[in-house]
C-alpha cells in the first residue's frame, strides 16, 4: 500500500518535472534575454536619474538568479543586497514596501521569515515582484545602491521596459 503512494508521488513529481523542464510555458518563466534587458534598463534609468551606482539582480518564479549586474564604483556586497530584496518578494508574494510595512507592524513575523529562509530576506522596497499582464509571478527584481525607494524605481522601469508589471 505505501509503496503504490510512492509510485505515484514519483511518478507526479517525474511528470512535474518534464512539464518544468521540458515543456516550460514561456509566459510563467523569465527568459535570460528579458532578464537582462530587465537589468540594462534599470541602470539606464538610474543613470537617468543621477543615482549612485546600482547593483540589479532578476530572480525567477523559484528564487533562483537569472541574471545580476553591478555598476562600476558599487559595493561589491550589493549583490547580497539586491538578491534579499527580490528573495523576500518572490518567496512571500509581497512587493518590498508591502513587507517592510509588515515588519513595521509585526516584526515577529518578518524575524520568523528571516529565520526561515536563512536571514536572506531583506523587506525594503527595491525588491520588485515581476508578474505578467494576467498577474502570474514570473519572478522577482532586486535593486540597490541608492536610496529604497529610488531603487523601486528602476527596478519598475526595467520591468515595464519588457512589457511585464512590477508590484513595487
Amino acid at each position: 500500500m505505501h509503496g503504490d503512494r510512492g509510485t505515484a508521488a514519483v511518478l507526479f513529481f517525474e511528470r512535474s518535472r518534464q512539464t518544468y523542464f521540458n515543456g516550460r510555458n514561456p509566459e510563467m518563466t523569465i527568459s535570460l534575454r528579458r532578464a537582462r534587458t530587465i537589468i540594462r534598463k534599470a541602470l539606464e534609468k538610474g543613470r537617468e536619474m543621477d543615482l549612485k551606482p546600482l547593483s540589479v539582480v532578476v530572480l525567477d518564479a523559484g528564487g533562483h538568479v537569472q541574471a545580476f549586474e553591478r555598476e562600476d564604483g558599487a559595493a561589491p556586497g550589493r549583490f547580497a543586497i539586491a538578491h534579499g530584496k527580490a528573495y523576500g518578494a518572490v518567496m512571500l508574494g509581497m512587493s518590498g514596501s508591502a513587507q517592510m510595512a509588515r515588519a513595521e507592524q509585526q516584526a515577529y513575523f518578518m524575524a520568523a521569515v528571516n529565520g526561515v529562509y536563512g536571514g536572506q530576506v531583506i523587506p525594503v522596497p527595491g525588491g520588485v515582484l515581476l508578474r505578467d499582464k494576467k498577474g502570474t509571478v514570473l519572478g522577482a527584481v532586486g535593486v540597490t545602491g541608492d536610496t529604497s525607494d529610488n531603487d523601486a524605481a528602476a527596478a519598475l522601469a526595467g520591468i515595464e521596459a519588457v512589457g511585464l508589471v512590477g508590484d513595487a
